[in-house]
């Protein structure tokens, strides 16, 4: 899959190495710039991975101008799990912090993403979208009906995030049959301003793009967050029902624009 610029390719990890250049990235976004740990974080080989990374399908975004091999090459990275997958690996990544009965108990098929990111040079531009529009193929070719997985503020200050938080319990809360739920024992109340007393732009503004990009497509938030301060970030639980999204919607997530 080319993107129209013609330097962007999207590929699907096949071999060690690939996987190895998707970890690197991820050591380079969620060690070196966000100050991420984590138990099998190796910083002498500087890759950023976990127990997961086996069952997982690594979605790599390759710019093809870069000088160098892969390592350089490679600029964005998806994780991706399918439902049909996951009892390779026992349980999905996400309900170390949330609780997924709701989905996984509802018969439909499910895609968990995670470990979503960019190479500082190219956040704003077209290559999210082109990670997006791979997205897209991807949800089509397996026949995924829900998409779901964490995804993050920075940093651990709930008080400095209270604003961005409470607008999205307000405005952008899962319905009930999709609400999943931070786990009990470490469940962070989203709910800590009245919706009145929010400045809506200022609190949007303090949300990630990444959370906006999905709001925008139709997608929600679970029920409560998780602080995760190995990572140095406050995670929420985004859901998306494909069957729910309006036809201008469908059409901005197929389009990846």
């Amino acid at each position: 899959m080319r993107a129209a610029t013609q330097n962007l390719v999207l590929k699907m990890a096949e071999t060690a190495d690939d996987i190895r250049a998707a970890q690197r990235l991820r050591y380079d976004v969620f060690v070196e710039e966000l100050g991420g740990q984590g138990d099998m974080v190796d910083h002498d080989a500087r890759l950023e991975r976990d127990e997961f990374d086996p069952f997982f399908d690594h979605m790599m975004l390759l710019d093809e101008d870069r000088e160098g091999g892969l390592d350089d090459k490679i600029i964005g990275v998806y994780r991706l799990l399918r439902d049909d997958q996951m009892p390779k690996v026992g349980k999905y990544y996400t309900e170390n912090e949330y609780d997924l009965t709701v989905l996984k108990e509802g018969g439909r098929k499910l895609l968990e993403l995670g470990r979503s990111c960019l190479h500082k040079d190219y956040r704003g531009g077209a290559a999210m979208y082109v990670l997006w529009n791979g997205l897209a193929e991807y949800v089509a070719k397996h026949g995924i009906d829900i998409l779901f997985g964490t995804a993050s503020f920075h940093g651990t200050d709930i008080d400095a995030l209270s604003a961005p938080l409470s607008l999205l319990h307000h405005r952008h809360l899962a319905p009930e049959d999709l609400r999943v739920r931070a786990r009990k024992e470490h469940f962070q109340n989203m709910n800590l301003h009245a919706e009145v007393d929010i400045d809506r732009r200022k609190a949007m503004l303090a949300v990630p793009a990444l959370i906006k990009g999905y709001l925008r497509l139709g997608g929600y938030v679970g029920e409560g967050a998780y602080v995760d301060h190995a990572f140095n970030t406050t995670d929420v639980c985004l859901v998306m029902d494909t069957e729910r999204l309006n036809a201008t919607q469908r059409s901005i997530y197929t389009r990846g624009a």
